[in-house]
């Protein structure tokens, strides 16, 4: 068993490695690739796509990673493996994104990142620290999570999805803020997992361990 981590120079690669590596000793999930080969990718029983800084830039990085963006919807359409997208790595699971001009998203998870746009005036933007989980629906990677576990999230920009089945939990940051977005094999995480201490270190486990 290969999970393949996607280096394309926007994600903050050296945590998460390690956060996936000890879960997957962990959990006896096999070996955990941190790869810019799209033949890696392909041939990975699982795939995690993390991502910082602005949408576009990240989509034009992995766009520009020759054959890279190939492999990744391989990956999902055709081979239908376990694949987790992390902070604008998910946010390229929408159709489109509005951060600095409109740019596509894979459109696996139809829905619109948008600007965070608190009730509160006084709730600062971007939204940075820790926040309280609230599950809408069951799903294998937040088991044994409770209601109100946090979770660390840096961003600005949100996802609003078009169907409210595809929302696995939010967060209230002067109301509400999707947090964990699925379908399917494909599952994305607004926040940081690595970054989240016992409850993200629990959902990459469960995600290591997850057979849809």
């Amino acid at each position: 068993m290969t999970t393949a981590l996607i280096d394309y120079d926007s994600g903050n690669l050296h945590s998460a490695q390690k956060a996936f590596e000890r879960m997957a000793r962990e959990v006896g999930a096999g070996d955990v690739v941190v790869t810019s080969d799209p033949d890696t990718v392909r041939r990975a029983d699982r795939v995690v796509l993390p991502g910082d800084g602005a949408f576009p830039h990240c989509r034009d990085q992995l766009f520009g990673l020759s054959g890279m963006a190939e492999a990744v919807t391989e990956a999902v359409e055709t081979r239908a493996v376990p694949f987790l997208g992390i902070c604008v790595g998910m946010q390229m699971l929408a159709t489109t994104g509005h951060e600095y001009s409109e740019t596509p998203g894979f459109g696996w998870i139809p829905g619109e990142i948008c600007r965070i746009t608190p009730d509160d005036p006084a709730l600062p933007v971007p939204h940075m620290g820790w926040n309280d989980l609230r599950v809408d629906r069951a799903h294998p990677v937040l088991a044994g999570l409770d209601q109100g576990d946090h979770a660390y999230f840096v961003h600005s920009w949100a996802m609003r999805v078009a169907d409210p089945g595809h929302l696995i939990a939010h967060v209230d940051y002067g109301g509400p803020v999707t947090a964990v977005v699925g379908r399917d094999t494909i599952v994305g995480t607004q926040f940081h997992p690595e970054k989240s201490q016992a409850t993200g270190l629990r959902l990459i486990a469960n995600f290591l361990s997850w057979r849809p």
